[in-house]
C-alpha cells in the first residue's frame, strides 16, 4: 500500500498542476496507424525535427479548424493515445482519461453504457422512451441509443469530446457536450495493416485494414475487427458462463466517389457483434447499519421515509454466500445459469459533399442503422432480492430484448463570405424501438429439517421458458426535426463574434403494453419545441494566447419510463451555461496550458427512483423505476484545466484536471411522498490524468523505442440519484512499450511489436455501489420491514490485464 501511494503521488503531480486534454498532442504517431485522408487530416500535423507541440485538427464547428484557435472546451483522443492505452472499446476509457468524461457500464451487460459530460449523466438511458445526455456521433451521424456502444471500434482517426451544451450545431440530447468518433476514410492509395495480439485471460484480438487503389475515380476501404477476452470472474456452475467475457466481432466497408474535383461522395455499410457478461456483483457486507426490530435509529433509515419503527428480522446468511467487500472474487460464490448478452449492430451511410462555389460546401448526411439486443444478466447471485429464506428461490435472473431502428438525414450549407463563416442546416430524424423483460430467480434453496442450508438447486424453467411471466414490454416511435444555423464574423482579424440557434420539435408516441405480465395500456403521446440559442465573443491577443467567453444552451427530450406501473411521464430538461476559456502555447510551442470554467443551471431535471418488488406468485422481482422531473435549478460548476510540456526532444508529458461541483434541489420520492435530497451520479468533485511519453530513435531507418504510462485518478462518487451512498475512489495505471517501424523488406513494410497493460498496479475499487438492500423496506404506515435486508452489493473495476501484440504495414 505504501508502495502504491508514492507511484500514486509521483505519476500525478503533473496533473496537480491542473492540467483536462488527454492531451493528444503527443509528439509521435504510432507506426500502425493509417495516413490521414486528405479531407480529414489527422489529429496530429507533422512537426519539423525539433520543433515543439504539433497542431491537432478538429471538426468541432462543421468545418476543419486548429484545436487551439476553435473557442471550444474540448479533448481529442488520437489514434496513437488509443493505442498507448490499449482502448479496444468505449468502456476502456471509463479509466479517466479524459477527467470531464465519465464512462460506466450498465450493471447488466457492457454494452449499454452510462456516458456523461460535465455532471450531465443519466442513470438510466437504456428504455426506449428514455434520451441520453450526451450525443454520440460517427461520421456525423447521431446514435439514438446507448445499447451497442460498446462494440469494437473500427480504424478510429480520433475521437472528439465536445464539452458543454452543444444544442445549437449537435442538438438536442447534448445537454453535457458530444462524443464525435472520426474513422479513417479511402485515401486513394494503396496501404494496409495487419494486427495481432494475446493477452492474459486467453484474450486475443486482430485487426484487418486494408486501403486500396482508386480506380476511376473510386476508392474502397475494409476494416476487420475481432476482440476476445475470457471471463475474469468464474462461474462454479458448469457449462455456464462467468463474468466480464466478452467477443466483439465486426466488419466496415467504406466506398469514396469523386466523380469530380469538387463533388466527393462516401458510403459506408457496418456490422458488428458484441458478445459479454456483466461485472460480478458481490456482496459488499452484511446489515452494515445494524439493522433491528424497534425504534428507527440514524444508521437504519432509507432516506425519503418517515419510519417510526421497524418490524421483522434481517435474515441469517447461508454459509455457502461470501462477503468480500475488500478485493475483486476471482471464482463466484454462487453458481449461476448465464449466457451472454449480445448486441447486433449494422449500419448505412452516406456522406455527399459539393463544392458548388469557393463560398459554399453543400453535404448530405443520410443513415439508417439499428441495434438489437438480448439480456442475460445473472450477476448477482444470492447478494440482489429476494434474500434468504428457507427452500425460497433466490437469484434474480435479469432477461430483456430490445430492438431498435433508426434513419436520419441532414442537410448543410457550410462556408465563408467576406469576414463571415458561416455554417446552416436541417436535421430529421425517426427512431422506433420496442423492450421486453423478464426476471426469474433461476435457484432455490435447499434445508434439512433443522432448516440448515444443504445447498441450492437450478430451476430448469429458466432454460426451458425463461419469459414465461413479462415484466414489462413497450414500444416507442420518436421523430425530431430541427432547423440551425451560426455565423462567427470577424471585423479584425483578432476578434470573433458568433452567434446561432436551433430550433427544435419533437415527438414520442408510446405505450406499455405489459406490466408484470398483464395488459397495460398506459401510452406517451407529447410533443415539445424549443429554441436553442448560443452566443461566443473570442480575442486572439497574439498568435499563441487566446480568450474567449461562450454562452450555450442545450435540452434534453422528455420521455416516459417503461419500468413504471403506470408508464410515466416526464418532461425535457434544458440547460444553459455561461462559460470563459484561455488557451495558449508557450517556451517556443514546447509548452500548451488551456483552462476553462464554466456555470450550468439547469432546469427540470430527470431524476430517477427505484425499487425490487419480489413476487411470491410468479417467482419474478420487477424493478420499478420511477422518472420525475426536479423543481428548481440545479448547479453544476466546474473548472477544466490542461498542460503538455515537451522538455526536450523525444518526451511529453501531458496533466489535466477537472473540478465539478453538482447540486440538485430536494425532489419529492414517488414511492414515499416524502422529499429527500437527490445526487448527480458518476461525477467526481476532483479528477486528474497524467501521462509520460518517450521515444528514442534507433539507427536511420526510422526505428525506435517508445514508452507510454498513464496514471488517472477519480474521486468517490453517487451511482444512484436516490441514495448519498458512494462507489470508491479510483487510481488506474497503464503503459505501454514498443519497438516501432522496424524495416522488414525493401518494399517499405515495417514491423512494430509492443506490450501493454492496463491496470498496471492491479488496484481494485467498487465503481458501483448499491444499498437498496442494506436499508429497511416500504412498509404500512410509519412502520418499515427490515426482512429484506440483506448489505450493499456492487462491481469491482477489471483487474489487472496485459499482453503482447505486433503490426506489420504494407
Amino acid at each position: 500500500m505504501r508502495i502504491h501511494t508514492m507511484v500514486r503521488a509521483g505519476l500525478l503531480a503533473g496533473a496537480s498542476l491542473a492540467a483536462s486534454v488527454i492531451l493528444p498532442t503527443l509528439a509521435h504517431a504510432e507506426s500502425d496507424a493509417a495516413p490521414a485522408d486528405a479531407a480529414a487530416p489527422s489529429t496530429e500535423a507533422p512537426a519539423a525535427p525539433g520543433a515543439g507541440l504539433t497542431e491537432i485538427v478538429v471538426t468541432a464547428t462543421k468545418r476543419e479548424t486548429n484545436l487551439q484557435k476553435t473557442p471550444i472546451s474540448m479533448n481529442v483522443i488520437s489514434a496513437a493515445v488509443m493505442k498507448d492505452r490499449h482502448v479496444q472499446s468505449l468502456l476502456d476509457l471509463a479509466d479517466g482519461a479524459i477527467p470531464s468524461l465519465r464512462v460506466a457500464t450498465f450493471e447488466a451487460r457492457q454494452t449499454a453504457l452510462t456516458i456523461g459530460i460535465r455532471g450531465i449523466v443519466p442513470l438510466d438511458a437504456n428504455q426506449p422512451a428514455r434520451e441520453q445526455g450526451v450525443g454520440i456521433y460517427v461520421d456525423g451521424v447521431y446514435l439514438g441509443r446507448q445499447h451497442g456502444l460498446n462494440a469494437a471500434l473500427f480504424d478510429v482517426e480520433r475521437v472528439e469530446v465536445l464539452k458543454g451544451p452543444q444544442g445549437t450545431l449537435f442538438g438536442r440530447n447534448t445537454e453535457g457536450g458530444a462524443l464525435s468518433i472520426v474513422t479513417k476514410a479511402p485515401s486513394g492509395k494503396f496501404d494496409g495493416r495487419v494486427s495481432g495480439g494475446v493477452g492474459n485471460y486467453g484474450s486475443y484480438n486482430g485487426e484487418v485494414h486494408l486501403d486500396l487503389p482508386e480506380y476511376k475515380n473510386i476508392s474502397i476501404k475494409l476494416d476487420g475487427v475481432v476482440q476476445y477476452q475470457d471471463a475474469t470472474t468464474k462461474n462454479p456452475l458448469a457449462g455456464q458462463y462467468g463474468w466480464n467475457y466478452y467477443d466483439r466481432r465486426g466488419g466496415r466497408v467504406a466506398v469514396r466517389w469523386k466523380p469530380t474535383s469538387n463533388i466527393t461522395d462516401d458510403f459506408t455499410y457496418d456490422v458488428g457483434r458484441d458478445a459479454n457478461t456483466p461485472f460480478y456483483s458481490q456482496l459488499l457486507n452484511y446489515n452494515p447499519n445494524g439493522c433491528v426490530a424497534g425504534a428507527v435509529t440514524a444508521s437504519c433509515s432509507i432516506p425519503g421515509t418517515a419510519f417510526t419503527t421497524l418490524s421483522g428480522t434481517v435474515a441469517s446468511l447461508p454459509s455457502q454466500v461470501v462477503v468480500n467487500g475488500r478485493t475483486r472474487m476471482t471464482v463466484a460464490d454462487i453458481g449461476v445459469p448465464q449466457q451472454p448478452s449480445v448486441d447486433k449492430t449494422f449500419g448505412f451511410a452516406n456522406t455527399l459533399k459539393w463544392k458548388v462555389a469557393p463560398f459554399m460546401e453543400l453535404r448530405a448526411i443520410t443513415a439508417w442503422r439499428g441495434v438489437t439486443s438480448a439480456q442475460w444478466d445473472n450477476s448477482g447471485g444470492a447478494h440482489r432480492v429476494p434474500v434468504y429464506s428457507a427452500n425460497g428461490a433466490f437469484s434474480r435472473y435479469s432477461l430483456a430484448n430490445l430492438t431498435q431502428h433508426q434513419f436520419s438525414q441532414e442537410l448543410q450549407a457550410v462556408g465563408s463570405v467576406s469576414n463571415f463563416d458561416y455554417a446552416a442546416g436541417f436535421f430529421y430524424f425517426e427512431e422506433s424501438a420496442s423492450d421486453n423483460a423478464a426476471t426469474p430467480n433461476s435457484n432455490t434453496w435447499t434445508t434439512d429439517a433443522n432448516g440448515n442450508v444443504t445447498g441450492y438447486t437450478i430451476n430448469s424453467a429458466v432454460f426451458t421458458n425463461p419469459f414465461a411471466s413479462i415484466d414489462r414490454a413497450s414500444a416507442v416511435k420518436s421523430k425530431s426535426y430541427a432547423g440551425y444555423g451560426q455565423v462567427t464574423w470577424s471585423p479584425v482579424p483578432a476578434w470573433h463574434f458568433t452567434v446561432g440557434g436551433r430550433y427544435t420539435h419533437d415527438t414520442k408516441h408510446g405505450e406499455l403494453l405489459t406490466f408484470r405480465n398483464t395488459f397495460n395500456g398506459n401510452t406517451l403521446d407529447k410533443s415539445w419545441d424549443r429554441f436553442n440559442p448560443m452566443a461566443t465573443i473570442a480575442w486572439d491577443a497574439t498568435s499563441d494566447l487566446h480568450f474567449y467567453g461562450k454562452y450555450s444552451t442545450g435540452y434534453r427530450a422528455g420521455g416516459a419510463s417503461s419500468r413504471s406501473p403506470t408508464y410515466r411521464n416526464f418532461d425535457p430538461e434544458s440547460v444553459r451555461s455561461f462559460e470563459i476559456g484561455m488557451k495558449s502555447d508557450f517556451w517556443d510551442h514546447r509548452a500548451r496550458f488551456n483552462l476553462a470554467g464554466y456555470i450550468m443551471d439547469r432546469k427540470n431535471s430527470q431524476v430517477d427512483f427505484n425499487a425490487v418488488y419480489p413476487d411470491p406468485n410468479t417467482g419474478t422481482n420487477v424493478n420499478v423505476l420511477e422518472t420525475v422531473n426536479a423543481a428548481g435549478t440545479t448547479k453544476i460548476r466546474g473548472v477544466e484545466a490542461d498542460l503538455t510540456l515537451k522538455p526536450v526532444e523525444g518526451l511529453t508529458l501531458t496533466g489535466s484536471y477537472a473540478y465539478t461541483y453538482t447540486k440538485i434541489p430536494p425532489v419529492v420520492n414517488p414511492f414515499t411522498g416524502i422529499t429527500q435530497n437527490v445526487y448527480v451520479v458518476f461525477t467526481p468533485r476532483n479528477a486528474a490524468s497524467a501521462s509520460a511519453d518517450y521515444e528514442h530513435p534507433i539507427g536511420s531507418a526510422g526505428t525506435a523505442v517508445r514508452l507510454h504510462l498513464d496514471a488517472n485518478y477519480s474521486q468517490s462518487t453517487q451511482t444512484f440519484d436516490q441514495f448519498a451512498t458512494h462507489n470508491d475512489a479510483s487510481f488506474v495505471v497503464n503503459g505501454r512499450l514498443s519497438l516501432a517501424d522496424i524495416p522488414v523488406a525493401s518494399g517499405g513494410q515495417k514491423f512494430t511489436v509492443g506490450i501493454w497493460a492496463r491496470n498496471l498496479l492491479n488496484t481494485d475499487y467498487v465503481y458501483r455501489r448499491d444499498p437498496s438492500n442494506s436499508l429497511p423496506a416500504f412498509g404500512t404506515g410509519t412502520t418499515g420491514s427490515i426482512k429484506g435486508v440483506l448489505g450493499d452489493y456492487g462491481n469491482f473495476n477489471a483487474p489487472r490485464t496485459f499482453g503482447v501484440d505486433a503490426t506489420v504495414r504494407f
